[in-house]
């Protein structure tokens, strides 16, 4: 009677096991021809670009309603690293920043961006967040002799926000994050109309808004979206932003 049962039990876990298979078996090749198909159709109409990498880089930084701070501090640092002839994301750089002046956000900033107190609470301060990224450039593109160029959502994250602060702090700012393409002017070249900003850009490209509009990581993946959709469309990036 007990080898009987032994039996049975042995027969039903293998055809489990046969079953599991056949089912892992289905799904591997239902799923991997449409992903090889997406990708062909994806960069079929691309053009040889300047740079192997776009870094889209969204900042968010300390705000109050009818008050402009001074100092202004950068609170959220993302950067997103796209490669322009796969499409593909690749890395991401994230770091929430603690301001030293203005050190207790605002009912404002909270509201707009999504930050808490909390979550820049015990963060590093600028000075050590800009080694961290640089340790980081070195690894993925520096030492690999990559060529790369900055997008940004206008002019301000590069050519005001980041100077800024580093000039009142005294804080080095590597040499790399004095040009930039501004997307705005990359999408107008496309569409011949000129966006207010990213929400324009969406829409205009018939792409939902993903995440939160204001947080620097979300803003910065949908910006990443709408280089990727003029990558697709043909357009070759251009610096368009110096610091003199």
């Amino acid at each position: 009677m007990w080898s009987r049962c032994c039996m049975f039990l042995r027969t039903r876990f293998v055809i489990s096991q046969q079953r599991d298979i056949c089912v892992t078996s289905l799904k591997s090749s239902t799923f991997s021809r449409p992903r090889k198909h997406k990708m062909a159709g994806a960069t079929g109409n691309l053009k040889p670009q300047q740079f192997q990498y776009l870094l889209v880089l969204d900042f968010e930084a300390t705000c109050d309603e009818d008050v402009k701070l001074r100092p202004q501090e950068i609170i959220e640092f993302p950067v997103v690293m796209i490669n322009t002839e796969t499409l593909a994301t690749e890395s991401i750089f994230h770091q929430y920043v603690q301001p030293q002046v203005h050190n207790r956000l605002s009912h404002f900033c909270t509201n707009l961006t999504g930050i808490i107190q909390e979550m820049v609470d015990g963060q590093d301060y600028l000075d050590d967040v800009l080694n961290k990224y640089d340790k980081w450039m070195a690894e993925k593109l520096l030492s690999k002799g990559h060529t790369f160029a900055f997008v940004t959502c206008g002019d301000w994250d590069l050519k005001t926000m980041l100077p800024s602060q580093c000039k009142y702090f005294n804080f080095r700012k590597p040499q790399y994050f004095n040009q930039w393409i501004n997307i705005k002017k990359e999408y107008a070249a496309v569409t011949s109309k000129y966006p207010k900003g990213m929400i324009a850009m969406l829409d205009g490209l018939s792409l939902d808004l993903e995440g939160r509009h204001h947080s620097g990581i979300d803003d910065s993946k949908n910006i990443a979206r709408v280089a990727v959709e003029l990558l697709k469309k043909g357009h070759v990036f251009k610096i368009n932003g110096y610091l003199q």
